[in-house]
C-alpha cells in the first residue's frame, strides 16, 4: 500500500492530505542497514515530503534535507510529480552505538532543515530553517509558518515495516463568513491521532475516526513508489567535470575501470578508458545548414 490522498473540508478554507507507505518505504530501507531511529525518521521525511509534493503545480522534484551536528549528519528524501520517492541517511556509526535518546533533534542535533523546490524548468527556490520543534512534523510546520504563513499542521509515523502521515493546512484564499473555529478544531483532533492508528487503518477509517461529526469529501488515491533517477547519462555527465587525466589515474589504481555508486539505490555504473575517453571527445561540430 503506498498512496497519498487529498481531502477538503466543506464547510472551511481547510484541506489535507493522508499518506501511507509501505513497499515504497522498504525499498529504501532494503538498500541500507540503517539503525532503527533512523529507519523511523527516514520514513517520516519520506511521507513529509510526499505530502508537500502533492501540492506543487509544476513537473520537478521537492527536495527535503536535513543537516546537523548530531550522530545524524544528513538526510535527505525527495519527492517529484509523479509520486516516485527516494531517501537515505548518512550517520556516524560510532556515536550512534551509544546514542540512547531517540528523538529525533537528539539524532540530528543543532543545524537546518532545508526545502528545495526543483522544477524541471524554471529556477530552484530553496527555503531554509532551523531544525526546530518536538518533532520532525512541527518543525515542516513551522517552516510553513515561516516561509509560506500558511497555518499548516503535520503527524508523521514509522515503524520498522510502515510509515505515514496527515497534513492539514488552511487554504490561502480563506473567506470571511466560513466556519472560523475549523482550523483550531480540526488541528486539535488531528491531535489525537495514535501512531498505530495512523499505520493502521485505512484513510478512510482514519478520516471518519477524526472527523466523523464533520463534513468532509475524500478525494481518489494517488499511487507514490521507490524510483531513483540515478543513470549511466547522469554519472557520465558527472565524470566529465573531472579531468581526464585524473579519472585515467583513478581508474588505473582500481584495475582499469571507474566506479560510480549511487547512494540512494546503490546502483553501479562502471566505465573503463574507452569509455573515459569517449566522455572527454569534443563535441561534433554541427554544419549551420543542418540546425
Amino acid at each position: 500500500m503506498n498512496h497519498l490522498q487529498r481531502f477538503q473540508f466543506l464547510d472551511g478554507a481547510v484541506r489535507g492530505e493522508i499518506c501511507r507507505l509501505d513497499e515504497a518505504y522498504q525499498a529504501v530501507l532494503s538498500r541500507h542497514d540503517y539503525p532503527a531511529p533512523i529507519q523511523r525518521l527516514l520514513g517520516e521525511a519520506l511521507t513529509g515530503v510526499a505530502l508537500i509534493a502533492a501540492n506543487l503545480k509544476f513537473e520537478g522534484c521537492l527536495i527535503l534535507q536535513i543537516q546537523g551536528d548530531g550522530p545524524v549528519s544528513v538526510l535527505m528524501v525527495e519527492c517529484n510529480h509523479l509520486g516516485e520517492l527516494r531517501g537515505i541517511a548518512r550517520y556516524d556509526e560510532a556515536k550512534m552505538a551509544v546514542q540512547t535518546d531517540e528523538g529525533w533533534t537528539a539524532l540530528t542535533g543543532q543545524g537546518q532543515l532545508i526545502l528545495t523546490i526543483d522544477p524541471e524548468e524554471g529556477e530552484r527556490y530553496q527555503g531554509i530553517v532551523a531544525l526546530e520543534g518536538e518533532s520532525l512534523g512541527a518543525a515542516l510546520a513551522g517552516y510553513f509558518a515561516q516561509s509560506e504563513q500558511l497555518p499548516t499542521y503535520f503527524t508523521l509515523a514509522a515503524s520498522d515495516q510502515q510509515a505515514g502521515g496527515l497534513m492539514l493546512q488552511v487554504l490561502p484564499q480563506a473567506d470571511d463568513g466560513q466556519d472560523d473555529d475549523l482550523w483550531d478544531r480540526a488541528q486539535g483532533l488531528a491531535q489525537t491521532l495514535k501512531p498505530e492508528e495512523l499505520l493502521g487503518l485505512s484513510s478512510e477509517e482514519v478520516l471518519y475516526r477524526l472527523f466523523h461529526e464533520e463534513r468532509v469529501e475524500l478525494y481518489p488515491e494517488q499511487a507514490l513508489r521507490f524510483h531513483c533517477s540515478c543513470s549511466r547519462e547522469r554519472s557520465a555527465n558527472a565524470l566529465r567535470s573531472i579531468e581526464l587525466t585524473e579519472l585515467l589515474e583513478i581508474a588505473q589504481e582500481h584495475g582499469g575501470q571507474l566506479e560510480v555508486d549511487c547512494q540512494f539505490c546503490r546502483q553501479k555504473y562502471v566505465f573503463d578508458a574507452i569509455d573515459l575517453h569517449q566522455l572527454h571527445l569534443p563535441s561534433p561540430v554541427v554544419p549551420e545548414g543542418l540546425q
